[in-house]
């Protein structure tokens, strides 16, 4: 297929999601299914612009003045991939497969309107009701901070050093340009342009021995912030498929007692294969059943419990697009009762001088801050560890990730403009000896 080719499946596809309402993965997924004839560059090239529409939904349609499928795409192209006005004519030249020809209007917002002037909402792109929460955390930074939070993400990964170093891994990975992430001392990073397909991570030999594993350099660094040690009782409370229960097991180097666990046991269903295949022998996987507590033997014994905590997603924008646009002040609410409720549950299995480690991927203060000043007044028992000695794991560059990560009495949160990493709130909380 050509660019323009490209490009006009692009509008069709913005149209379908907007008209039927579909998730753009499923949506993405159909025109594959039957669009047999387009080669894996072309999807990914498709489901590139695509992403890159939902990314800048906002702010394209600002510079265009129109919220037309067409005209989000192409406000797209100057907003999110910086083509000129020359370039994008080029591309819709109203040939075979190509998008029609530029209006005199097109060609005018095009040459003339940027996002810069307009509300936070829109030069960031995200939903407007979401701006005081945003303005509460950022102040005036706040489009600057979301648009970081629009733009593609990295791909990281986790080397398991129950398995691998990193020095190895390095250069058994050298043909992908992977590279040391800047924070954690066990990341890699692979990036990846525009219209680049990620790449088959899965199907490479240090995936299927084990050595590592995707993660974001953010939840790296949050399970690092847990300081797990050899020999201590930890509690994944909230494991979902795993990724921090594989974290944790390499912080101690597979001695002590690991429990993961889930309320929704069908999002444990990947983390059996996963716990094999990176070489876990000492974690215990407990899935509910029924109304039965699947850790109602652990009292006041834990020395930690890590809760990577229901909540809104915000600070993962960058690698689910859509899911801000679908996003509704209802689901806030439900959250913050979601995190109350396994704050509560951890509280009760954390010893005398154990600790809980409190996480979100969200960037609200409802969800961070707020949610943690909450738990104390309700529990003078723990007091929030200082963050700079939460960062202390770091080592040489605990120093340089202060000056860049946000840190607040209640803990750091990290995001795409200042760390690099996805969105992520860390606390940890120590119990009263």
């Amino acid at each position: 297929m050509t660019p323009a080719a490209r490009l006009s499946a692009a509008i069709e596809l913005i149209d379908t999601i907007e008209a039927q309402r579909a998730p753009a993965a499923k949506a993405l997924k159909d025109w594959g299914t039957s669009h047999r004839f387009a080669g894996s560059g072309d999807r990914a090239a498709i489901a590139g612009l695509v992403w890159d529409v939902l990314r800048r939904r906002a702010s394209s349609a600002y510079v265009m003045e129109d919220d037309s499928p067409r005209a989000r795409v192409l406000g797209m192209l100057k907003v999110e991939r910086g083509l000129d006005v020359p370039t994008i004519e080029a591309l819709c030249d109203g040939g075979r497969f190509a998008p029609a020809p530029l209006t005199d209007a097109e060609r005018a917002a095009l040459a003339s309107r940027t996002p810069v002037s307009a509300p936070p909402h829109v030069a960031g792109d995200y939903p407007e009701w979401l701006d005081p929460y945003l303005a509460a955390v950022f102040g005036d930074d706040r489009a600057a901070e979301a648009a970081a939070m629009a733009s593609r993400a990295p791909l990281d990964l986790r080397v398991n050093t129950l398995k691998a170093g990193r020095e190895k891994v390095l250069k058994s990975l050298s043909h992908l340009n992977a590279r040391p992430t800047p924070w954690s001392p066990i990341g890699l990073r692979i990036e990846l342009g525009a219209d680049a397909r990620n790449p088959g991570v899965h199907a490479e030999e240090d995936f299927i021995k084990g050595h590592i594993e995707v993660q974001d350099e953010g939840s790296q660094l949050a399970a690092l912030f847990t300081a797990a040690k050899p020999a201590e009782q930890v509690i994944d409370l909230c494991a979902g498929a795993g990724g921090k229960t594989l974290a944790l097991a390499a912080m101690m180097q597979g001695k002590g007692r690991l429990i993961a666990t889930d309320q929704d046991k069908r999002q444990l269903a990947p983390i059996h294969e996963r716990l094999s295949r990176a070489g876990v022998h000492n974690a215990e996987v407990r899935s509910p059943k029924g109304e039965e507590e699947p850790l109602a033997d652990i009292k006041a014994s834990a020395d930690l419990v890590v809760i990577d905590a229901p909540c809104t997603g915000t600070g993962t924008w960058r690698r689910n697009p859509d899911a801000k646009w679908r996003m509704r002040p209802g689901a806030l609410e439900i959250r913050l009762k979601d995190q109350a409720e396994v704050l509560e549950r951890a509280s009760a299995m954390v010893k005398p001088g154990g600790r809980i480690a409190y996480i979100t991927c969200s960037v609200l203060n409802p969800e961070n801050g707020e949610q943690v000043r909450s738990f104390i007044a309700r529990h003078p028992e723990f007091a929030v560890q200082p963050p700079e000695q939460t960062a202390g794991v770091l080592w040489d560059k605990a120093e340089d990730f202060a000056a860049a990560a946000l840190a607040s009495p209640e803990g750091w949160l990290m995001t795409p403009r200042r760390t690099g990493t996805d969105g992520f709130f860390v606390s940890v909380l120590k119990r009263r000896p």
